[in-house]
């Protein structure tokens, strides 16, 4: 029998098919195998450890947030998302972002104040400035104060996953 599903209990789920296949009328013995590409019994939960597990996305434009949420989670990247700057710093606290991704223009506390107060507590984060509003003025004090890249409006997908993948690759070091 080959098992091509990920599953959180394999050893269980082979006992369980052992069990009861073995049950039926002329089978003398039964075998399992993890399919190709499915993970074996000793792995958890499939991560790639090229990319953050983490990342925090903060703006007000619900559509966009959501899609780009979205694109991310099909390139292994799990995402939360905050719509303004209260609830982001609210999630930092709780949820501990590996990176974050946020606009500058947003009601209430904007990306400038997020940027200043995250790389205050929270240096270890990198943060990606992701903006359709800004200058180069905002792009200057944006690195000055931290952050990791400032990127505009729209963006390439591939070029946002691969800053994350840079931005992850300086968390690794930092932690070794």
């Amino acid at each position: 029998m080959t098992i091509n599903i990920d599953v959180l209990m394999l050893t269980r789920l082979e006992e369980e098919l052992k069990s009861i296949a073995g049950a039926v009328a002329g089978v003398r013995s039964v075998k399992t195998i993890v399919g190709k590409n499915f993970h074996q019994a000793h792995i958890y939960r499939k991560h790639s450890f090229e990319v953050p597990s983490r990342v925090l996305l903060v703006d007000d434009e619900r559509e966009f947030v959501q899609t780009l949420s979205e694109r991310l989670e099909l390139r292994e990247m799990g995402s939360a998302v905050a719509y303004d700057g209260e609830s982001a710093l609210t999630l930092v606290a709780e949820d501990d972002p590996e990176v974050m991704i946020i606009d500058l223009k947003m009601p209430g506390i904007d990306g400038m104040e997020i940027l200043k107060q995250v790389k205050t507590t929270r240096p270890e984060i990198e943060v990606i400035v992701l903006t359709g509003h800004g200058s180069e003025a905002d792009r200057k004090q944006c690195m000055q104060l931290g952050a990791f890249a400032y990127m505009q409006k729209p963006v390439d997908i591939d070029e946002l996953s691969e800053t994350l993948k840079k931005a992850h690759e300086k968390i690794q070091q930092f932690k070794s």
